[in-house]
């Protein structure tokens, strides 16, 4: 597989903890570099992980939690040139599952956004994701 440079971003409200989003992020992609930046709301979390060992956690959850084939069709909905862009709801992260969510908040604390550069997008989610059927 070709490099695969994984970057994370999270709006941190004032009302959350900074430590209990960073672990929402490692939750689902393991040891990540972190980088925060405050806002006039807020701050900006963004982690960053190269490889396709930062996609590992994520790879072992979908696989887990049963949802390929859901995950499959968001990722390929998402699917770019030379990335693949999605969004995760925050507090099930946190829990330590994956929920699928819109950039627009569907949860009042705001999505994880992810993007993963990559050569092939779609070479990356058929080993993220293949069919299950």
């Amino acid at each position: 597989m070709d490099e695969v440079d994984v970057h994370v971003e999270v709006e941190v409200n004032p009302t959350e903890d900074l430590e209990k989003v960073k672990r929402a992020v490692e939750n689902v992609f393991g040891s990540v570099e972190f980088e925060v930046e405050t806002k006039g709301w807020g701050s900006l979390l963004t982690a960053r992980t190269k490889g396709i060992n930062g996609l590992t956690k994520l790879y072992n959850l979908l696989r887990r939690e049963r949802i390929r084939d859901a995950a499959r069709g968001v990722l390929f909905d998402g699917i770019g040139a030379k990335s693949i862009v999605f969004y995760l709801n925050k507090q099930v992260a946190y829990a330590g599952h994956i929920s699928f969510s819109k950039p627009v908040a569907e949860s009042s604390l705001g999505p994880i956004k992810v993007q993963i550069r990559c050569d092939n997008p779609r070479e990356l989610i058929e080993w993220l994701a293949p069919k299950t059927t």
